[in-house]
């Protein structure tokens, strides 16, 4: 696993199954150790030839995001099996409750001594699995790498307990996937309220000014009628005088 200061990234290097004309991925995970909201951006030197799904995103505290990375069909087989591309991961603090919708090329800008990590990937390429060949058996019909009876009831056992382990380490990276979902999710839901609270607040402040502006309104007009009135009683009473 490779350590920084915010992200922790297993593995360290991106291995490949290599097969002709056949499409191959593989899976990264980062895991924030800090208490801050970690944006990531993953880069290549070949960007047509492999899909990084999400390629960018934000990480919450204490928690794992898991990125799958996917090359495409290879139509010719490298020199030595040996590959040029490389991969970087770039991580830095970003805002409380900041969001994937919010991330912006200039986060990831090293001015005014901001700490922008980088750590770099290389891509190996791996034979794919292919399965073992049936083992002849001899003039006995023995075959001559048959194990003990012991070793028979050993090897299920092993198997069990392997299957078991990585079923329950997939799970475990479910689950705090899925944790880590709920949490932005959360976070996302909180700024929206706080946006709505803003924006109620702002037409409440609208509203009370237009009440005041009707009710200087009414003022001003019953003035109006109140001195037409009056001048209307002052002309009649001259006129009967």
């Amino acid at each position: 696993m490779s350590i920084g200061d915010f992200l922790g990234i297993h593995p360290s290097e991106l291995k490949f199954p290599f097969e002709l004309r056949k499409q191959s991925s593989c899976s990264l995970q980062l895991a924030n150790k800090t208490d801050h909201y970690i944006a990531f951006k993953i880069k290549t030197t070949n960007p047509k030839k492999y899909s990084v799904r999400p390629n960018a995103g934000v990480v919450l505290p204490h928690s794992l995001c898991n990125v799958t990375v996917t090359m495409q069909a290879p139509r010719e087989t490298p020199l030595d099996m040996v590959s040029k591309d490389k991969f970087m991961v770039q991580s830095v603090i970003a805002p409380y409750g900041t969001t994937s919708m919010d991330l912006a090329n200039k986060l990831f800008d090293k001015e005014d001594g901001k700490v922008v990590e980088e750590f770099r990937l290389r891509v190996i390429y791996v034979p794919a699995s292919r399965p073992p060949p049936v083992p002849e058996e001899d003039e006995e019909g023995i075959s001559p790498e048959t194990s003990s009876a012991e070793d028979e009831i050993k090897l299920p056992s092993k198997s069990a307990a392997a299957r078991e382990s990585i079923h329950s380490r997939t799970f475990e990276l479910q689950r705090q996937s899925l944790i880590s979902k709920l949490k932005q999710e959360k976070a996302s839901i909180q700024e929206q309220n706080e946006k709505l609270l803003q924006e109620l607040e702002l037409l409440q402040e609208r509203s009370q000014r237009r009440r005041v502006s009707a009710l200087i309104l009414f003022e001003i007009l019953a003035l109006v009628a109140s001195g037409v009135w009056i001048g209307y009683f002052i002309r009649h009473s001259c006129s009967t005088a």
